[in-house]
C-alpha cells in the first residue's frame, strides 16, 4: 500500500491509544500494516509481518482513513527481529532509520516486497513480466551479520536545538533527538566531531564527506539573524552557508565543492549539490546503466535529470568521437559543474532547464539511448510520452521510489515500451529506501 499522509478531520483524537494487533504485510515507506479491531487501518513502524505488537497511535482520529502508529511493545517476535543496534532507533526517537530492528537480509527482502507490490499495483506486473529475479543487492563491503551496521551514509544533515546541540529529527517531526554519534554515517563524516560541538544559532548542519577525495565539507543554515559559529572541526574542512533570505548556498572559506570520482572520471560536486550519498552506489548505477544500454559507436544519447553528469560521462567515454550526448538538468549550479566535469567529452553537450520545457525546444525527434534519473516523484506522464516518440533503442530509469518508478514503467507500456530487465539495489541500509534500475525497449522489439 502507497504511504500516504493522514486525511484531515473531525473525529476524536486516538494519539496515545494502544491496540493489540497482529501484524500483517510490509507497506512503502517503512512500516507494516495492522487493523485494529474496528477495522480500522493501522501503519505501524517497529514492527515486523507477523508480529503480534501493541501498537500506540502516533497521528491520527476516529474517523480517520487510517491511523499511524509506533509498535511499543512485542508480544510475539518474528525470527527476523534483533535488537536494533543504534541506541537511538526505536518508538519515539531518531526518524532516519526504519529497520534497525530488522536482520540485514530481512531488510533486502522487505524493500523486495515493496518493489513487487508496487509493480503490481501500479503497473500490472509481476516479477518474472519485469525481468527481475525478485532479489535487491547489497552494495559492495555492505553484506554484515546482524548486529553490525555499514557506515555508509557520506552526507549528513544534522538538527541543531535550541540549546546549540546537534542531533537527527524524530519521525515525522521537527522535534530534534540529540546523538553523540551517527551509526550509519560514514567514517570521513564521523570523524569531523560535529556531535562533539555546540552550534549556537545554527538551525542546520551538514556534513559531507566526498568518496573519491579527501574533501570535507560542513554547510552551515543559520537561524535567521543567527551569525555563524567559528567552525574548528577535528579534519580539514570547508565550510559554506546558507542564505536566510534566498536559499543559496555561499563559500565561507576552503573549496566551494567536493571531488567525487566514478567510473574512472573525477566529477566536482559544488555548494552542496546532488551525488549519490552511498560510497558504492555511482560506480554500481554506472554498471547497472551501462550493462542495460549497451552503448555502441556513433551512438546518440540523452541524460535526463542528469546531475553533475555521471550517465553522460559514461556514456560519451563509450560511443566514440562520432556519437553524441545532450544532457537536461534544472539546478543551475549543477550544470555548470556538469559541464566543467565534461569539458574534456567535445561530443558532449549539457542544457539547463526542467526536462518537459527544454527537451521540445532541442528539436530532437530521435536518439538511440536515453538513461533518466528523475526525482523522488518520477517523470511523469506528460514526460514520458515525449520520450516514447524518440524511438530509443534501450532507456535506462534509475529510480529512488519503487512507486514512481512502477506509475512510470505503465506509461512507458501505454506508449509501447516494455521492461527488458530490473535491479534492485540497496544503497540505503537500515531505512526503507532502495534504488532500481530499469531497462527498457520497444515492445515490438521483444515480439
Amino acid at each position: 500500500m502507497q504511504n500516504e499522509s493522514t486525511s484531515s478531520s473531525s473525529g476524536e483524537s486516538l494519539i496515545g491509544r494502544e491496540y493489540e494487533v497482529e501484524v500483517g504485510p510490509v507497506a512503502h515507506g517503512g512500516h507494516c500494516i495492522a487493523r485494529t479491531a474496528e477495522g480500522q487501518v493501522l501503519f505501524v513502524r517497529h514492527t515486523l509481518p507477523g508480529e503480534k505488537v501493541v501498537a500506540r497511535v502516533t497521528d491520527g482520529e476516529s474517523d480517520s482513513r487510517f491511523l499511524r502508529a509506533d509498535a511499543v511493545r512485542v508480544i510475539d517476535a518474528s525470527k527476523d527481529r534483533v535488537e536494533a543496534p543504534c541506541p537511538y532507533a526505536g518508538p519515539g526517537k531518531c526518524g532516519g532509520c526504519d529497520w534497525q530492528h530488522a536482520k540485514p537480509g530481512a531488510q533486502r527482502r522487505l524493500k523486495g516486497e515493496v518493489i513487487a507490490e508496487q509493480l503490481q499495483r501500479l503497473a500490472g506486473l509481476t516479477p518474472e513480466e519485469a525481468g527481475w529475479d525478485g532479489t535487491v543487492m547489497p552494495a559492495e563491503g555492505d553484506k554484515l551479520p546482524p548486529g553490525e551496521v555499514p557506515a555508509w551514509r557520506t552526507r549528513v544533515q544534522y538538527a541543531v536545538d535550541a540549546d546549540g546541540l546537534v542531533g537527527l529529527r524524530k519521525h515525522r517531526s521537527h522535534e530534534v533527538q540529540p546523538i553523540d554519534h551517527c551509526m550509519i554515517a560514514a567514517p570521513g563524516v564521523s570523524e569531523l566531531g560535529i556531535e562533539k560541538q555546540d552550534w549556537p544559532q545554527m538551525a542546520t548542519v551538514e556534513a559531507i564527506s566526498a568518496t573519491g577525495s579527501h574533501d570535507r565539507q560542513v554547510i552551515l543554515t543559520p537561524r535567521e539573524g543567527g551569525r555563524l559559529p567559528l567552525v574548528e572541526l577535528d579534519k580539514p574542512v570547508s565550510v559554506l552557508r546558507v542564505d536566510e533570505k534566498d536559499g543559496g548556498v555561499h563559500r565561507v572559506h576552503g573549496r566551494a565543492f567536493v571531488r567525487e570520482r566514478a567510473d574512472d572520471r573525477t566529477y566536482r560536486v559544488g555548494s552542496g549539490g546532488f551525488w549519490q550519498v552511498h560510497p558504492q552506489a555511482a560506480n554500481t548505477l554506472v554498471r547497472a546503466v551501462m550493462q542495460g544500454l549497451l552503448p555502441r559507436k556513433n551512438d546518440t544519447a540523452l541524460d535526463l535529470y542528469c546531475g553533475v553528469g555521471l550517465f553522460a560521462g559514461a556514456i560519451g567515454q563509450r560511443i566514440g568521437e562520432k556519437g553524441a550526448v545532450l544532457g537536461i538538468e534544472s539546478g543551475k549550479r549543477a550544470v555548470e559543474d556538469a559541464r566543467h566535469n565534461l569539458k574534456d567529452l567535445d561530443r558532449v553537450r549539457i542544457e539547463h532547464g526542467k526536462v518537459d520545457q527544454v527537451l521540445p525546444r532541442t528539436g530532437i525527434t530521435e536518439c538511440d539511448l536515453i538513461v533518466l534519473d528523475p526525482p523522488r516523484a518520477g517523470a511523469g506522464k506528460a514526460t514520458v510520452k515525449q520520450l516514447v516518440t524518440l524511438g530509443a533503442r534501450r532507456i535506462a530509469y534509475v529510480a529512488c521510489d519503487p512507486a514512481a518508478l512502477a506509475r512510470d514503467i505503465a506509461y512507458f507500456r501505454e506508449g509501447g515500451y516494455r521492461v527488458r530487465t530490473l535491479r534492485a539495489f540497496d544503497l540505503f541500509p537500515m531505512t526503507h529506501h532502495v534504488e532500481c534500475v530499469a531497462i527498457l525497449e520497444p515492445a515490438e522489439k521483444a515480439a
